[in-house]
């Protein structure tokens, strides 16, 4: 993920038009997640990944493990990794998070009406409040002797108050372009958000098309470990019976012993990987589980570029998040402009006031505030060119990332085209190695050749499935690539892994 650069310069904006509009309050933006578009994703260097090295390896884990086996499909995975994995729960948050603001930002349109309410006891210093002796003793003559002496310049009361208040900003352009900064913003949040969704999926479905093939290698070395021991035990019972040499017995047990290390790799990295896909999906570790869909192959249409380019820009929502930030961009510009502009404002309150001996009486309020800047030509120049600079900067992205879709698609292409070809090579030097390891075992049996040569086709037929397994797994990998590319993995990847 990466913070946009236009969190701050939107924030100062809004913010210094609700301040040319006489509004209080805290800024209203945070910064928006963009989510960075990988369409080819690599293989991931760190043999124990994390939610440190990225969000996306975490999840929020829902349910503990069981002893029951969880049988689970591609699609169940996929929307597992959707509704729990901790990447797009960010992107989520961030969404939602915008989404309030969008709203906050919404109130300074709106009328804000408040009520307001006190009682209490009150002193007061009629000399604090400005009656002079002289005042007070022209005071003193005006009040008929009866028995009192002097004017006492300290007075005591019950008061009492209830009032309305009522304000809103009339007119702000400041406010207006920032608003709609906000709502450009909450759009790039949203096509973030998509973007992550498609990291997820990608993700997901490497980590199952992985395990698959690890199945895979675990399979091929074990029925090649049964292979060992069988010509272990043979040339053995060779030996045994003085047909065959010490030496061949040596040859067939270390070929044994070599295998059962191949095993043990793989059955490790099987089991490393299926942890990996637990952590991306909500699963617990300990939870055991069994994939359910085989590995999947088909071929893919043939399409031009150019389609595939068209099909990216019209899907792809880091593209679209980037268009987003763009028009972010000018709504932040508009409002710098719009702070030459005057601001019209309306408060007004309505209330009463009982004071014990003097009865209540009603006061009232309405006052209209039309405010122009008059000198503020360094602050204004500031901001329109820093907003300018900012525009300018994603515009520059908008084209940079123009050009790296276009080379992500072609990249795409080569890719799976290669990753195909290399399908096809494989899946005939498996043949071949079956053929060769075929007639090798027959002369082997027959005496002819002694272990050597046996143990060698073996080694073969094992290599070239094992390149089998790792091409196929590349070639899917390729096409989610590809789909990832063009924006559609989410709605199509079902269709480009041949399910």
């Amino acid at each position: 993920m990466h913070e946009t650069g236009l969190t701050l310069r939107r924030k100062a904006v809004f913010v210094a038009g609700i301040c040319a509009a006489g509004l209080s309050g805290v800024g209203l933006l945070a910064s928006v997640a963009a989510m960075a578009q990988n369409a080819n994703l690599p293989s991931n260097p760190n043999p124990n990944p994390s939610s440190l090295s990225s969000p996306y390896y975490g999840s929020v884990t829902l349910k503990p493990a069981t002893d029951e086996v969880l049988k689970l499909s591609l699609d169940d995975a996929v929307q597992r990794g959707l509704g729990t994995n901790l990447g797009l729960r960010e992107a989520e948050m961030s969404e939602k998070n915008l989404h309030g603001e969008e709203n906050e930002a919404l109130q300074y349109f709106l009328p804000t009406i408040t009520v307001t309410g006190n009682t209490g006891y009150n002193e007061y210093n009629l000399v604090a409040l400005g009656f002079s002796s002289g005042v007070v003793k022209k005071f003193s003559s005006l009040i008929p002797a009866s028995g009192t002496t002097t004017f006492s310049t300290i007075t005591k009361a019950d008061v009492t108050q209830g009032q309305i208040n009522y304000t809103q900003t009339l007119f702000s352009g400041p406010v207006i372009d920032g608003y709609r900064a906000v709502r450009a913003a909450e759009k790039s949040a949203y096509y973030a958000k998509m973007s992550a969704r498609g990291e997820v999926v990608q993700r997901v479905a490497t980590a199952y098309l992985a395990i698959i093939a690890d199945q895979a290698d675990v399979a091929n070395a074990k029925a090649l470990l049964d292979a060992d021991k069988v010509l272990a035990d043979q040339a053995h019972d060779k030996h045994v019976a003085g047909v065959a040499a010490n030496l061949d017995e040596l040859r067939a047990r270390v070929q044994y012993q070599q295998q059962e290390q191949t095993v043990i790799a793989a059955q490790n990295r099987l089991e490393k990987a299926e942890i990996l896909l637990k952590r991306e999906i909500g699963i617990t570790p300990g939870q055991k589980i069994e994939l359910t869909d085989p590995n999947p192959y088909c071929d893919l249409a043939t399409r031009s570029i150019d389609d595939l380019k068209t099909e990216a820009y019209t899907n792809r929502q880091d593209y679209q998040n980037t268009q987003y930030e763009q028009k972010e961009a000018r709504m932040e510009l508009g409002a710098t402009k719009q702070e030459r502009l005057p601001t019209l404002k309306f408060n007004g309150n309505y209330g009463v006031t009982d004071v014990t001996g003097a009865g209540a009486h009603g006061t009232l309020l309405a006052m209209g505030t039309l405010s122009f800047p008059i000198f503020r030509e360094a602050s204004l120049r500031g901001d329109s060119t820093a907003a300018r600079a900012q525009l300018d900067q994603v515009n520059q992205q908008l084209d940079e990332l123009r050009g790296r879709i276009d080379q992500q698609v072609r990249s795409s292409v080569l890719d799976v085209n290669a990753a195909h070809e290399l399908v096809a090579v494989a899946q005939s030097n498996v043949d071949l190695a079956k053929q060769s390891l075929s007639d090798e075992t027959d002369r082997f049996r027959s005496g002819v050749d002694d272990t050597l040569p046996l143990v060698q086709a073996q080694a073969t037929l094992q290599s070239a499935q094992s390149n089998l397994v790792q091409s196929l797994y590349q070639y899917n990998v390729a096409k989610l690539g590809l789909a990832r590319s063009t924006g559609v993995l989410e709605l199509q990847y079902r269709s480009y892994l041949g399910k």
